[in-house]
């Protein structure tokens, strides 16, 4: 809630899992982290498997349009992790050659970006296994594409941190606003890196300075307009 009770606003969660599943750690309590914030949040089950194309875009879409329509006139951003922050980027760039609703704000957490030489194939592959030109993010990034904060770190050795580099030198050239911080060690899939998500036969594990993410993302939402 802000000074007067009301609430921010809300984000709408899509967790990671490559296009193939959903990552718990990177759903339920991130949208609990969310709302102690004073947040609305959602987590999106979208479609995951072979050959998606752009359902699961259309899905999440679909689900920011609902949120716009039940709380008028509040910021609805979408926030994603590794292949969830492929789809929140996506609906960022293609929006509007889509005539999907435009979230406000991205929060793009170690997220695929590129189709390219850093790409996270699989993730890709999942999507469709030609013409992956489309699912370039950094490609298709404009002057509308919505206020962007993001985060990675340089050791992730799944999803490289040239993902989240593309994406903000595309931001940048664009004149959209964002925010980047990479952090020096972390593996992927950290989540909000507290003893709440720890994974460690993963080696995921709790580490408050990685852990200044959320607040720093927090931080940033208030400069939203």
């Amino acid at each position: 809630m802000n000074k007067k009770g009301q609430c921010r606003g809300t984000v709408v969660i899509c967790p990671g899992g490559g296009y193939e599943w959903l990552s718990d750690r990177e759903a339920e309590p991130v949208a609990a982290a969310f709302e102690k914030a004073g947040w609305k949040a959602e987590v999106l089950r979208y479609s995951v498997g072979r050959d998606l194309g752009t359902k699961p875009l259309l899905e999440l879409g679909r689900a920011v349009a609902l949120a716009k329509a039940n709380a008028p006139g509040e910021p609805v951003v979408v926030c994603g992790f590794s292949a969830g922050g492929h789809l929140a980027g996506s609906l960022g760039v293609h929006y509007q050659d889509l005539g999907l609703a435009r979230p406000d704000a991205m929060i793009l957490c170690y997220p695929v970006i590129t189709a390219g030489a850093y790409a996270h194939r699989a993730s890709i592959n999942n999507l469709c296994k030609t013409d992956q030109e489309y699912y370039s993010l950094e490609q298709h990034v404009t002057n509308d594409t919505p206020p962007t904060f993001l985060w990675a770190t340089m050791s992730d050795d799944e999803v490289p941190v040239q993902n989240s580099l593309l994406m903000a030198e595309a931001l940048g050239e664009a004149g959209v606003p964002y925010e980047l911080h990479i952090f020096p060690k972390g593996v992927h899939g950290l989540s909000l890196c507290t003893p709440e998500v720890d994974e460690p036969e993963r080696g995921r594990l709790a580490d408050v300075h990685v852990a200044r993410w959320f607040a720093l993302c927090v931080e940033w939402l208030e400069t939203i307009k």
